[in-house]
């Protein structure tokens, strides 16, 4: 005789082919303005944080592939009131953690307590905005007053001739390297980790990290504004290398090894002098790509 799998059975056979996703309260000030809502079930931040691990550990001891998700009250208020929704309803939180889930930043569940995967979720939702701002920004710029290439095209092809130049010149080792770029509304931020796998045989920096890196760069040499590149190369039994560039009118301009000192040596937010790091050597950057940056058109 034929064995027939009770329908119950069949429910939760099915229950873990379909992935789970929780839109998480991190910070105290968003869950305070969820918690004003009547239909929101919690009155304090751990024991819902408490409440949140539980599920997620119920979740995947049943097999089922959970994401975690940052929950932003002022976009869910803006996507309730676009959509017609009653933001004092599960339902509305629901459907907007299942759009933030489709758009946004999200981070696997793979069993590490929530406080050691909040700080990677704030990362990884800082990461992409970023990423978005200045993806945007470049495709806005238009073409070029004297060639007439599309400005971010452009730039992104001459931000990703560069990051290969730096770590194809940097030699062996494992390459940490930092973009920062000032912009209207945000300071755009992008690190990369590359390793050269053996001498001779230099870092491609694809993937992800080097497309968030690379937009990045590429926003700061269109903007022709001030910004910044960081290389510390770090390779077993040598001194740790530390090269530094400043952007300027949409160039990538060498810093001398005394300027590189000195940036490394000086409080950010004071301009107070600190003591040099132990192991480093501070040296000049080496030339990069020096093509003539694109020219805006008039508005």
């Amino acid at each position: 005789m034929a064995y027939t799998k009770h329908p119950g059975s069949l429910r939760r056979s099915l229950r873990r082919e379909v992935p789970s996703t929780v839109g998480l309260l991190a910070d105290p000030e968003d869950f305070a303005a969820m918690a004003r809502y009547p239909s929101f079930p919690f009155e304090d931040h751990q024991t819902y944080l408490r409440q949140v691990e539980g599920l997620l550990r119920s979740l995947a001891a049943q097999g089922i592939h959970t994401t975690l998700t940052l929950f932003d009250p002022e976009e869910f208020d803006s996507y309730c009131t676009e959509s017609g929704l009653d933001p004092d309803s599960a339902a509305a939180r629901t459907r907007f953690t299942a759009e933030v889930a489709g758009t946004g930043a999200g981070l696997p569940y793979d069993g590490r307590p929530l406080s050691e995967l909040v700080p990677l979720i704030v990362d990884e939702t800082v990461r992409q905005a970023t990423w978005e701002y200045a993806t945007l920004l470049l495709a806005g710029l238009g073409p070029c007053a004297d060639c007439g290439e599309d400005i971010g095209h452009g730039s992104f092809e001459r931000a990703t001739r560069i990051l290969r130049d730096l770590v194809d010149r940097a030699g062996p080792g494992a390459h940490h390297l930092v973009c920062s770029v000032p912009a209207d509304d945000e300071q755009l931020t992008a690190v990369l980790h590359a390793q050269s796998p053996a001498p001779g045989r230099p870092a491609r920096p694809d993937g992800r990290d080097g497309l968030d890196f690379v937009t990045v760069l590429a926003a700061g040499l269109a903007l022709r504004g001030p910004g910044g590149l960081v290389l510390r190369t770090m390779h077993p039994g040598d001194p740790d290398r530390v090269h530094a560039w400043r952007l300027d009118a949409g160039r990538v301009r060498p810093l001398t090894a005394a300027e590189v000192f000195d940036a490394y040596c000086t409080d950010a937010e004071t301009g107070e002098p600190v003591p040099p790091e132990p192991g480093v050597e501070h040296l000049p950057g080496f030339p990069v790509d020096d093509s003539p940056p694109h020219r805006p058109g008039e508005d």
